[in-house]
């Protein structure tokens, strides 16, 4: 899936950068730039997503919720159960063509929710229910 969304990517990118060098004025070298921008774009297609998939990792405690995303910089976050306010499951369009879902764990932090992108459905389902039924047993108010 993040191959293909990379590749949509890249593709649109090449798209501008065609209709801009054909704009009056730019010399013969003009593909080359063209040239240089598929090569660029299809090696970032098959690197980014591999990376991705290597550094992209989460774990539920009975606890917290740990996860860490980033490709260039990294980001590790720690969600204690007694803070988590809401849980959502979505699917986007094309998480849905491979049967994948991501799980959105919103607290009371001023950093944000904590996404876990990627997913099987049915580990995003079980997920979702598990942190639900998790952050429920904790006593408090998630404030």
């Amino acid at each position: 899936m993040w191959m293909l969304a990379e590749g949509l990517e890249s593709a649109v990118a090449i798209g501008v950068l065609w209709a801009a060098l054909a704009l009056p004025g730019w010399v013969d070298v003009r593909w080359w730039w063209v040239a240089l921008a598929i090569v660029a774009a299809v090696g970032y297609m098959v690197v980014v997503p591999q990376w991705r998939y290597l550094v992209h990792r989460w774990e539920v405690t009975d606890t917290a919720v740990y996860t860490q995303v980033g490709w260039w910089s990294r980001e590790r976050r720690i969600a204690p159960m007694s803070r988590i306010q809401t849980v959502d499951y979505t699917e986007s369009g094309l998480s849905r063509l491979f049967g994948l879902a991501t799980v959105t764990i919103t607290t009371a932090s001023a950093a944000g929710a904590l996404s876990v992108a990627g997913l099987d459905r049915t580990v995003a389902r079980q997920l979702a229910d598990e942190l639900t039924h998790k952050a429920d047993a904790v006593e408090g108010d998630a404030t």
